[in-house]
């Protein structure tokens, strides 16, 4: 059933600890609470590792508690001690639980005395969900090996031991240790100019919560793009990185008019190799991005503007809980598009937000109720699967709502006063919504009722009433394509030659979900789309051509999904090949081959896409319905 408004706001005024536990911590954060971490660790190229040390600072909360329980995955636990005053160790006895296969393996200290830290002795395994080792062969340049981290949503518990939830909020210190010539850097605050001498050390002073910790290592230059920015990548990528990244600091300036001061320093980029399996992450300081959005001409930079903006949704203010990501992936495309509007116009921001609607309009009937939700009811879900074009561009599409109904005068003060009232704190649905109450709806009645935002936050689907902007080129589009499959307007004469990048996009998105094969022949014909280096356009022209049955663009295909570890980039290409004959066994072909160079999450997203298919092989065609009687 849906939370009642009333129950929502009465929810936002529970303390922390009143509320339910986070399903998907073993941490107890109502007994005790992690405020600091320091890392002394060695980063092991040879065995895969990460060996060190963490020392936690802890608050407990209740006098009479006895273990510090934290979350760990596959972590090999050398020793545990607590630290007096005067940093005294004496050895504390612990229990590793059997590894749940979501949950990881529970870590009980028995802690009677209440220590204010305690160290960890550990290292990771080679298998660490959160970290992907690359051989020198998977790099840009193949000269040195490279390691990066990727803790979202809980994958920090697989190379830290701590309370993993989005909810615990912690300062950290590191000291790093790496093959020397090799550079460090982590979601902290990073020097430009450190020598590579193998050691190094970071501070972040703002407290974060651990799906933000982030680490990498390896072969890495440095371009400077402000007085407050720089880019890092290998040496061959750096120089066209920092180009295509040269507006970074117009849009931390843009961010700063509408949402107040950047709190966090500096704002760097890391781009890393194509393995990894996301856009971007918004590590704190220093976001780590796919260099699939490096095309030359800047049409995919919106990422970055994405990014940027969770430092003030996400970084600044966090969703408690991972049912709440809405709040940090809602807010973050809504000032996406307010940055991408301010630095390169309205047009392209309206054409990013239609492309979003239009297709989570076609995909949102076929998911389950409950995840049709921004806020859903409690489920049985992986934490990564909360991670959803819900999430997005339904939150997204909700806060464009209330900018309509309010105007900007009166909605981009609140967002403000938001992220101000709430800074460096993690909070809920409720809390949010019981602010939004007050601060908004209440102090201008009749412009949005309590039902419609009932109705956009717990309900399913999108409602009836929600504006989409418009978009005359796009408009255009839509008359060309249509004519175009008709059979009316030959390839050659689409007005295609002009197309940005995102027109593109929108047109490939149009076509039927199996086009006619000598319509897409003839478009591969008049504009060349095989081979295209541009990773967005090629994953909807892949995944149109194999549903359209050209055989032709099979080798292409398998080149776009070997050569990048993007998940969202690759996804539909496998889903397009398992369900064509001969392409279930082809795409394992592919698979066995580019799985060394994917990252773990992409690995288990693409043998899920095969198992399904494979099961739905075995099971045969549907049977056709028995006639009636």
């Amino acid at each position: 059933m849906q939370l009642l408004p009333v129950l929502a706001i009465a929810m936002a005024a529970l303390p922390l600890a009143a509320r339910a536990a986070d399903p998907l911590s073993y941490a107890e954060p109502a007994e005790v609470r992690v405020t600091h971490v320091d890392l002394e660790l060695a980063i092991e190229f040879a065995k895969k590792e990460l060996r060190g040390d963490a020392t936690l600072s802890l608050d407990w909360k209740n006098p009479k508690a006895g273990n510090l329980v934290l979350d760990t995955r596959d972590l090999s636990i050398g020793s545990v001690s607590a630290l007096d005053g005067e940093g005294k160790a004496s050895r504390l006895e612990y229990t590793l639980a059997p590894r749940d296969k979501e949950l990881g393996s529970k870590l009980t200290i028995a802690a009677p005395t209440q220590p204010a830290r305690v160290r960890i002795s550990y290292a990771t395994s080679p298998e660490a969900s959160g970290l992907q080792w690359l051989t020198p062969a998977q790099t840009a340049d193949r000269k040195h090996p490279f390691m990066f981290s990727q803790s979202e949503s809980i994958h920090a518990r697989s190379w830290v031991p701590l309370q993993d939830s989005p909810a615990i909020r912690f300062t950290f210190k590191a000291h790093v240790t790496a093959p020397k010539g090799l550079r460090v850097v982590m979601g902290a605050l990073n020097d430009a100019r450190h020598p590579l001498d193998g050691d190094f050390r970071f501070e972040q002073p703002h407290p974060i919560p651990s799906y933000l910790l982030a680490i990498a290592a390896g072969d890495l230059a440095v371009k400077e793009t402000g007085p407050r920015s720089a880019v890092y990548a290998e040496p061959s990528v750096v120089a066209r990185a920092a180009h295509e990244f040269e507006d970074t600091e117009k849009m931390i300036d843009a961010a700063e008019k509408l949402y107040g001061p950047y709190r966090w320093g500096r704002y760097d980029i890391l781009v890393l190799p194509p393995s990894f399996p996301y856009g971007g992450m918004e590590n704190p300081n220093m976001t780590f991005a796919t260099p699939t959005v490096l095309v030359g001409d800047k049409s995919l930079v919106s990422l970055i503007a994405h990014e940027l903006a969770h430092s003030w949704s996400g970084n600044l203010v966090t969703s408690a809980s991972w049912r709440d990501i809405w709040l940090n992936e809602g807010f973050t495309t809504y000032v996406q598009g307010r940055i991408t509007e301010a630095l390169y116009g309205k047009a392209l921001a309206d054409e990013e937000a239609l492309l979003s609607a239009r297709e989570l309009q076609k995909s949102i009937g076929a998911m389950p109720e409950n995840a049709q939700r921004l806020a859903p009811e409690p489920r049985s879900v992986g934490a990564d699967d909360n991670l959803s074009d819900v999430a997005y561009d339904k939150g997204s599409w909700f806060l464009r709502f209330l900018e309509g109904r309010y105007g900007r005068a009166v909605f981009d003060p609140y967002i403000r006063g938001y992220f101000d009232h709430f800074a460096f704190q993690s909070i809920s649905t409720e809390e949010m919504l019981a602010y939004l109450k007050a601060n908004l709806v209440d102090k201008h009645p009749g412009k949005v009722s309590w039902e419609e935002i009932n109705d956009w936050v717990y309900g399913t689907g999108i409602p009836k009433d929600a504006p989409l902007p418009d978009s005359p080129s796009f408009d255009a589009i839509d008359r060309q394509r249509a004519e175009f499959m008709d059979g009316k307007l030959p390839a050659d004469k689409l007005g295609a030659k002009d197309w940005s990048t995102q027109e593109w996009m929108y047109f490939l998105d149009g076509l039927p979900e199996k086009p006619a094969l000598d319509r897409m022949r003839a478009l591969d014909k008049a504009w060349k789309l095989t081979g295209t280096p541009n990773a967005e356009i090629g994953m909807r022209w892949y995944s149109h051509a194999i549903a359209a049955g050209d055989k032709d663009v099979w080798k292409a295909a398998d080149q776009h999904v070997t050569r990048i570890g993007r998940m969202y980039l690759i996804r539909p290409v496998y889903q397009a090949f398992v369900k064509v004959p001969g392409g279930l066994a082809y795409a394992e072909e592919v698979y066995a081959k580019a799985k060394p160079g994917y990252h773990p999450l992409t690995q288990k997203m693409v043998e899920r896409i095969l198992d399904e298919a494979k099961k739905k092989d075995e099971k045969g065609p549907d049977k056709p319905a028995a006639p009636a009687a």
